[in-house]
């Protein structure tokens, strides 16, 4: 009798923790993807949790890490964004070129992996690109000045003779 209640108890305890662990997942979203994102500029992803995809999970400490093509890491720690389950990070990626993301919800094994993601050193320029914002600047001042010469030696010709 002893044994039976012994092993009865041990079943029991087996099954109780089997079932406190079941259903311990929860999905993990970004609002904004660092598209546009330039080295050494913010990003501020929008992070939501929530338990088996419905309900918003609050009380969480999630963690974004970047990880670069060489294998370099950085964390960075997402704070609650004052709506139930939203967390908001400020990451920083310090250099150009491609970059993972993996936000880790602070809630079981649950995280969300993404990319990689290109990070370039101005907007709209690739690494290594010839920049051509200053030449884009340059040419109606260039054109301008050329009016102006011109529109000089134009005048000189018109000038009455005798002066």
């Amino acid at each position: 009798m002893r044994a039976l209640f012994v092993l009865s108890t041990l079943v029991l305890g087996l099954v109780a923790t089997a079932t406190a662990t079941a259903g311990g997942w929860a999905t993990v979203g970004i609002a904004r993807l660092p598209d546009g994102t330039e080295a050494g500029a913010t990003w501020r992803p929008e992070i939501t949790i929530r338990q088996h995809g419905r309900t918003p999970l609050d009380g969480l400490a999630p963690v974004v890490r970047i990880t670069n093509e060489d294998g370099a890491s950085r964390e960075f720690l997402a704070m609650p964004a004052g709506k139930t389950g939203v967390y908001d990070a400020d990451v920083v990626f310090p250099e150009q070129g491609e970059w993972g993301i993996v936000v880790e919800s602070g809630f079981g094994e649950s995280r969300l992996s993404y990319g990689p993601v290109s990070i370039t050193s101005s907007p709209g320029e690739a690494p290594g690109a010839f920049p051509t914002t200053w030449l884009v600047a340059l040419l109606p001042a260039v054109a301008l000045a050329s009016l102006l010469v011109l529109g000089t030696r134009r005048l000189r010709r018109l000038a009455p003779a005798g002066r």
